[in-house]
């Protein structure tokens, strides 16, 4: 089925439609990995978003039960350069093109993913819309302009009711932003005794609980959106450790009096070096955010820089002078992506430990 990708500012690719036969629109991104695909499709924080992937075929080792990072996938779209029809792997049970028909998303192929990307790292993320080949295609270009997408996105993917997750060590209370599995698992191997709750659980309600730590997780959209959250934050900081990852980094960055501002196209792929002040060493880490907390606002708080992305010098670590609190921008869970930074979650739990023998 033939199928156009028209962006607000006015450029048309054409190519041909896989997955669900309809029309979607969302803010398009770039993806910088070569593998992964399963774990990008089926992350919350691709809410909202239509991800460009820049590697060229995409869907060649298929999808397999154990790579999902949701259960339900939240990205709206797909942009490839090539579709493999007939995958290759061992692990592989349907193809990326059934995988969309039964989730219902919508993807295109055989456009110039290079083009696309280009445009994007020129002039940032821009809307767009995958629609049927026989769109007009002005129409379309003045409905984007006029388009305004929805702000709850952190809503739209966060647990609405607590659930456990058992274990026999520390007792950890994962705030779900739009948490991947990766995180879960990662807390599980260290025996962690976890408990997943929502978004816009208080403070209060938290330390009911009685928790060893606090997790705060990836999610999606405008980390300014999330006002809740940051007295949540607040209420717990000095009372029990706390470690954010992603949204959970700016939140905290948030809660402390910084500021955070919108990348021009965000950091999205498993490739990303940062540099560890406090250690002087760098490690590749997997990314996907699109907000960035603003260094010079860091001046005046609690927050100490920990850690800069060495691509453009952005924040990519924090940690607080008085309180048992620490924050990356990056996913050491990796789920895809290279896994050098995987030690946090020991940091974590050192931490905790420290904490609670004090």
């Amino acid at each position: 089925m033939k199928k156009k990708l028209i962006l607000e500012s006015g450029e048309v690719f054409h190519g041909e439609g896989f997955g669900a036969d309809l029309e979607t629109a969302g803010e398009v991104v770039f993806n910088t990995g070569m593998t992964g695909y399963q774990e990008l499709i089926s992350d919350p924080s691709y809410c909202g978003q239509i991800v460009c992937m820049t590697y060229p075929l995409i869907g060649n080792y298929g999808i397999n039960r154990d790579d999902y990072e949701s259960i339900e996938p939240a990205i709206k779209g797909l942009i490839v350069k090539e579709i493999c029809d007939l995958p290759s792997n061992f692990r592989t049970q349907i193809t990326l093109q059934e995988l969309f028909k039964k989730k219902n998303i919508s993807g295109i192929s055989g456009i110039d993913t290079r083009r696309l990307t280009r445009i994007l790292r020129n002039s940032g993320v821009v809307k767009g819309k995958i629609v049927n080949a026989d769109a007009d295609e002005n129409t379309t270009v003045e409905e984007l302009k006029s388009t305004t997408f929805p702000t709850n996105q952190v809503e739209q993917v966060s647990t609405k009711t607590s659930y456990a997750n058992p274990g026999r060590g520390l007792k950890v209370v994962l705030v779900d932003f739009g948490s991947k599995l990766g995180i879960i698992r990662e807390l599980s191997q260290r025996n962690c005794d976890i408990i997943v709750v929502s978004q816009d659980t208080t403070a209060e309600e938290i330390l009911l609980m009685d928790p060893d730590g606090i997790m705060l997780s990836n999610g999606p959209g405008d980390p300014e959106d999330n006002q809740h959250a940051l007295d949540m934050i607040r209420g717990l900081l000095g009372k029990v450790p706390i470690f954010g990852i992603c949204l959970g980094h700016q939140l905290i960055g948030l809660a402390c009096g910084a500021k955070t501002f919108k990348l021009k196209f965000g950091h999205r792929g498993g490739n990303h070096p940062v540099l560890d002040l406090e250690k002087n060493k760098v490690a590749i880490t997997s990314q996907n955010h699109g907000y960035a907390v603003d260094q010079e606002s860091l001046k005046g708080t609690d927050l100490i820089e920990t850690h800069i992305a060495l691509n453009d010098r952005t924040n990519e670590g924090l940690k607080h002078k008085i309180h048992p609190c620490f924050s990356v921008q990056y996913h050491p869970e990796a789920s895809p992506g290279p896994e050098d930074a995987n030690y946090l979650f020991d940091d974590f739990i050192t931490l905790m430990e420290d904490f609670k023998n004090k």
